[in-house]
């Protein structure tokens, strides 16, 4: 495997470890900041609506300067807004600290290119396990995140304020790892071919089944792990369980990519996806019985194997869904669609778990799961090739 995919893997186990270490908190510090409980995940949104606003400007920055300068440039502003959240807290400023969740979900919104630059430095053959092994850097991300959790949460007399802290040092640390990575100058070369109109490669059966078992795998695992801080604190847990379930949901969300890749190119990304939704509903289905720690557990490890098994084949599958030409505008498009799912999603969150409740949460989260197993058979029934 090339040492440029083993360095991105890298690059991308410290993101995870930032974002898990965002999940344990920002639901909480929203909850102390904001004017009313509903507003708790705001902040979570305001970090997905940064990112969404990133996808499109993120792909066609890379496209034109390089990936290198645009994984840089994320970098940078993350480390904006650890800044900016530091004395959001310092100053106990909702708008503020508002403001800072954005910025770093910018940053967060180059960062998950890495997936597409790993697929780019690798040679053909080795494309899937590529793929598997940077999104596979997010295991030891689901044990840094969650220890500096912890470690940070209490280094400052002002709460969380060293989580920020913990925060610029990984930004910096992927900073520093980049700038020893060699990659392209710019990943759109000269290439053959007439562009395709955007309307028609959005229309391509293997885009919208792509992006739809992207957007649904995202979007429900992304509701019910953002809601789960306070769903446990509701239900009386402390934040040191908060940390563990969170951790063994995040392993279970990217070990399995050391395999999935394999998998896919065994059984075909259809049949991965359609794995990925039934587990889903199982997670969901586990929420309805169980609120101590063994049942929150439970239905999170299931929670991130159907994440796994819906967004890693969806990936590969996106990327054979367009020639070369079309490159930076598909994945501009996949990420908007996908991300901007997210950030509803995190929004929706606060509101929806103290409004109904974690099991009426999860029930609802059933018939969303299988939209796309959906999708799938009404393009088997019109005989619609997946790629065209």
């Amino acid at each position: 495997m090339p040492i440029t995919v083993t360095l991105l893997s890298l690059c991308q186990a410290l993101l995870v470890s930032g974002n898990i270490l965002l999940i344990a908190v920002s639901p909480l510090i929203g909850a102390s900041l904001a004017p009313t409980a509903n507003w708790a995940t705001v902040p979570v949104a305001s970090q997905w609506l940064g990112l969404m606003c990133a996808t499109i400007p993120a792909s066609l920055i890379m496209g034109r300067l390089g990936r290198k300068r645009g994984f840089v440039l994320g970098n940078l502003i993350g480390l904006i807004g650890t800044a900016v959240a530091i004395s959001a807290l310092r100053q106990q400023s909702f708008g503020l600290f508002l403001l800072a969740t954005w910025l770093i979900g910018i940053g967060i919104g180059f960062g998950q290119l890495y997936r597409f630059a790993a697929l780019e430095a690798a040679p053909t053959v080795l494309r899937d396990k590529a793929l598997g092994l940077v999104m596979g850097g997010g295991v030891l991300a689901a044990f840094a995140g969650p220890w500096l959790a912890r470690f940070s949460r209490e280094l400052s007399e002002t709460p969380f304020l060293g989580s920020f802290v913990g925060l610029g040092v990984l930004y910096v640390l992927a900073l520093g790892i980049l700038l020893c990575t060699r990659l392209p100058v710019a990943f759109v070369q000269a290439v053959e071919g007439e562009k395709k109109p955007l309307p028609a490669i959005l229309r391509q059966p293997g885009f919208l089944l792509a992006v739809s078992a992207a957007a649904i795998g995202y979007g429900v695992m992304n509701l019910a792990m953002t809601a789960t801080p306070l769903a446990m604190e509701g239900a009386g847990h402390n934040f040191n369980h908060v940390a563990t379930t969170i951790q063994w949901h995040v392993v279970a969300m990217f070990l399995p990519s050391f395999f999935t890749g394999h998998l896919t190119a065994r059984f075909g990304a259809p049949r991965m996806i359609s794995a990925g939704c039934l587990l889903l509903v199982a997670s969901a289905i586990a929420a309805q019985f169980d609120v101590g720690l063994a049942g929150f557990n439970v239905a999170l490890i299931l929670l991130g194997l159907g994440w796994n098994f819906t967004f890693l084949p969806a990936t590969g599958l996106l990327t054979q869904s367009y020639q070369p030409a079309d490159k930076a505008r598909t994945q501009a498009a996949n990420e908007f669609l996908v991300f901007g799912t997210a950030a509803l999603t995190a929004l929706l969150a606060g509101p929806l778990v103290n409004t109904l409740g974690w099991a009426t949460l999860n029930a609802l989260l059933i018939p969303v799961s299988l939209l796309p197993m959906v999708l799938l058979a009404w393009q088997r029934r019109l005989n619609a090739p997946l790629l065209s």
